[in-house]
């Protein structure tokens, strides 16, 4: 979109955009944007409340008097936490963390352990989004793990390259256990399935290892890699 925004400008139409990865959009110095602070997927906060959504989008239009930019703006309010016809989170996933063998082992368990709650999923919608990297869960964990760990296990894919299928294979790692989180009797709000997915799986120590590395990494693909795979709210203080 700051792309796009830079192109219809030159052709004198003011454009404002809201931003949900603040390092992407000053990157790409969009003419005006707005960051929010909120959960990716929802610009303008949590669903169905529409007095705060209607804050978002009058300050976003308050930048369009900027005569010129580029102009990124803090958005300061913080989304509320539920939406106003969510309850919440009623029977939590509550699996005990794996701790023995190594990240790959884990991380494989895991996913063994989650897996009827995926299928419960599978069955009640009739469709999943896992499956963007073409991977099966046992390879696509193996694969993703060795990175993290700080191995070099090539991309298992021809003609796609190993940052790429490590973003693919993150994007069908979280979707998996988010589905199998959804399973669960009630709505959990974003700040409970983010608190659980970062701080009680293996999964997620596996993509914040993979963070840690990939931001350090010289070569640029494994670097823009660090800014997509792991929510701002969620990447290490120090980090």
């Amino acid at each position: 979109m700051s792309g796009l925004g830079h192109f219809l400008e030159q052709e004198g139409l003011a454009t404002v955009q809201i931003s949900l990865v603040r390092e992407h959009t000053e990157v790409m110095r969009a003419p005006r944007g707005l960051w929010v602070p909120f959960m990716l997927g929802r610009p303008l906060g949590v669903p169905n409340d529409p007095e705060f959504q209607k804050r978002v989008l009058r300050s976003a239009l308050a930048l369009l008097k900027a005569p010129s930019g580029p102009l990124l703006v803090d958005y300061a309010e913080e989304a509320p936490e539920v939406a106003l016809d969510e309850e919440g989170w009623v029977c939590p996933i509550s699996f005990q963390r794996q701790e023995d063998g190594s990240l790959g082992e884990r991380l494989r368990r895991e996913i063994q352990q989650y897996r009827t709650w995926y299928d419960l999923h599978v069955q009640r919608r009739g469709r999943t989004a896992v499956g963007v990297s073409g991977l099966d869960l046992e390879s696509l964990s193996s694969f993703l793990a060795d990175h993290a760990e700080g191995g070099q296990a090539p991309s298992p894919s021809p003609g796609i390259g190993t940052a790429r299928m490590l973003r693919l294979s993150v994007d069908d790692l979280k979707t998996f256990f988010f589905e199998a989180a959804g399973a669960q009797p009630g709505a959990a709000s974003p700040k409970q399935l983010n608190e659980w997915f970062w701080t009680a799986t293996a999964a997620g120590e596996a993509i914040l290892k993979l963070w840690d590395r990939a931001k350090d990494s010289p070569e640029q693909d494994f670097k823009r890699l660090s800014m997509l795979i792991v929510p701002h709210e969620w990447v290490p203080k120090d980090g």
